[in-house]
């Protein structure tokens, strides 16, 4: 098992994030500008990257808070990072984030047909709370809105 870190993203993980963006998240991919702009807002975004030992990406994640709410905005774990608990602690570093931004209450969609994401959601306390219908997918998948207290 390799060791994890979690780091705060630099503009420097952009290379290896771009690398996996698109193979991951397919036509909801974002673009190295747009997480430009995610990562130069830092008075309402925080944005983590999880490194091997070796310093190689091996997931991020980031969340927006605004007053006392906050929303999980992304979470991408490459493969040779997955069953390592790297998502779990990127989200638990989300999590601490919006409590530090003053958040109580979290927020996120996730795809509907994205049962291993929702099933490790759950497990960190969020609740399905409703849907958001053609929300992934030029329209052709629902998302699941999920929730929990902090």
């Amino acid at each position: 098992m390799t060791t994890v870190t979690i780091v705060p993203m630099r503009p420097r993980h952009l290379d290896a994030l771009m690398h996996h963006e698109h193979a991951m998240f397919g036509t909801e991919a974002w673009t190295r500008s747009s997480y430009r702009a995610e990562l130069a807002d830092t008075a309402h975004r925080t944005y983590v990257a999880a490194e091997g030992s070796d310093g190689v990406l091996l997931g991020w994640a980031g969340v927006r808070v605004l007053a006392d709410e906050a929303e999980i905005l992304t979470v991408g774990v490459v493969p040779e990072g997955r069953r390592q608990g790297t998502a779990r602690r990127l989200i638990a570093a989300l999590l601490d984030a919006a409590r530090a931004g003053g958040a109580a209450d979290v927020f996120l969609e996730v795809r509907v047909d994205n049962e291993a994401a929702r099933a490790l959601y759950e497990s960190e306390g969020f609740a399905s709370i409703g849907m958001r219908p053609g929300y992934y997918d030029s329209g052709r998948v629902d998302a699941v809105v999920m929730h929990r207290e902090l």
